[in-house]
């Protein structure tokens, strides 16, 4: 009987056509899936020291959109507008800019989690297909021994374990990077809040501007 070995280069050369497809999915996959969580992580970790700078008064080219947003908030003076009103509108405004910055650092988390599910059934197909291919090799030669089937429960089990390699890192990624980001995204709130309230009380002594004006 013919040696099989278990290295993943061994397992893909032995498959056949279609588990040799699964399997080149599934690598693509599992790679696409580490470039996708050392972008995330990278971002998150620039977004998380951003707002540390901000926070101890240091300003952060990353979070200047946001902070130019709330500034220009700031300076437009609606008649009749309580100090209340114009804080909210200046963190509603300020929100909307820190929002667009927390979808562009997510961005990819919603194709981990694709990955993470669909996976380990794509690896499913190919355990199925190889598991088939011991079945039809049993029929064509009359023999159940363990030479005829075999090559092809080696090519299910390789399936199975692309899929699991893929999967598994994607799922993981994606639960603590959206862990990660959940926790920058409030503390950027924080943040939008304390700096609205900084400016509500910095620029009470500029001239009103009217909406019209500001526009």
């Amino acid at each position: 009987m013919e040696a099989i070995s278990i290295s993943p280069i061994a397992l893909f050369m032995q498959a056949g056509v279609v588990g040799k497809i699964v399997m080149i999915a599934l690598g693509v996959a599992s790679l696409w899936c580490w470039a996708i969580i050392i972008e995330v992580a990278v971002l998150t970790n620039r977004l998380r020291k951003a707002i540390d700078e901000s926070q101890h008064g240091r300003p952060s080219p990353l979070l200047a959109p946001v902070m130019a947003e709330a500034a220009r908030a700031a300076r437009v003076m609606v008649p009749g507008e309580s100090v209340g009103e114009r804080r909210s509108r200046i963190v509603e405004t300020t929100g909307r800019a820190a929002r667009k910055l927390l979808v562009a650092t997510e961005a990819g988390l919603p194709n981990l989690a694709v990955v993470s599910s669909v996976a380990p059934f794509v690896g499913l197909f190919g355990t199925v297909w190889g598991i088939m291919t011991s079945f039809v090799g049993i029929a064509d030669t009359q023999d159940t021994s363990l030479a005829v089937v075999a090559p092809g429960i080696a090519e299910a089990l390789a399936a199975t374990a692309f899929g699991l390699a893929a999967a598994i890192p994607a799922a993981i990624g994606f639960n603590r990077l959206g862990g990660a980001l959940a926790h920058a995204g409030e503390a950027l709130s924080d943040n939008v809040e304390e700096h609205a309230i900084t400016l509500v009380g910095g620029v009470e002594g500029e001239p009103p501007r009217k909406m019209a004006e500001a526009a």
